[in-house]
């Protein structure tokens, strides 16, 4: 699939020709480097590897430094690979938000917001208690029962309990482009997408 990386910028909201406000989210797609080129008689398989946001070249390792001067361009501080690119691409080329077109559906993927330790309720959405009697006087946000007794002495994996909520890969389909603004590498889209501001995110047509 073709696509680019970006960055989070925000939310905010337009009107549409019928005067209905819809929700969207905007930003910064590219412009993206092809830092390599990679082919199967050398690598086995075809790809396209990106390069976005510039890096200071004393935060750089060496190595880094001169992969990316293959390509004539500095550090970069986010590369991915894109399989199945739809157009040919050759090493240094620059790849724009112009590939994108106003109406048609993209898939955004970007780290969701960390959401630390949480318990059942808002981890999983369990009901609790709900002011319930049997004496569950403080135990209102408590999982409840998590196994058996004797057999089979232990708790099943993949029980709901409390732990590390957010931080994951979340992939959101079929998102419309609202609008594309080549001269600023603006994308405006559609509804929310995972990640806070200033996050990376990768578009995929």
């Amino acid at each position: 699939m073709s696509g680019l990386i970006g960055r989070k910028i925000g939310m905010t909201s337009i009107f549409d020709e019928n005067g209905k406000n819809i929700p969207c989210t905007v930003i910064e797609a590219g412009p993206c480097v092809v830092t390599q080129v990679r082919t199967k008689g050398v690598d086995g398989y075809e790809a396209l590897q990106l390069g976005f946001d510039d890096k200071n070249e004393k935060h750089s390792t060496k190595a880094a430094v001169g992969h990316f001067a293959k390509a004539g361009t500095v550090a970069k501080k986010k590369v991915v690979e894109f399989q199945n690119f739809a157009t040919q691409q050759k090493l240094g080329d620059v790849i724009d938000v112009s590939m994108f077109v106003e109406g048609e559906f993209v898939d955004v993927q970007g780290v969701s917001k960390g959401k630390g330790f949480q318990g059942v309720v808002k981890r999983h959405g369990f009901g609790g208690v709900g002011q319930a009697t049997h004496g569950q006087h403080n135990r209102l946000r408590a999982p409840g029962s998590v196994g058996a007794s004797s057999y089979p002495s232990r708790v099943f994996k993949g029980m709901r309990m409390a732990g590390r909520m957010g931080g994951e890969n979340v992939n959101v389909q079929n998102l419309r482009v609202l609008k594309v603004v080549t001269e600023k590498n603006l994308l405006v889209i559609k509804g929310c997408i995972p990640g806070c501001n200033n996050s990376y995110v990768i578009i995929h047509k």
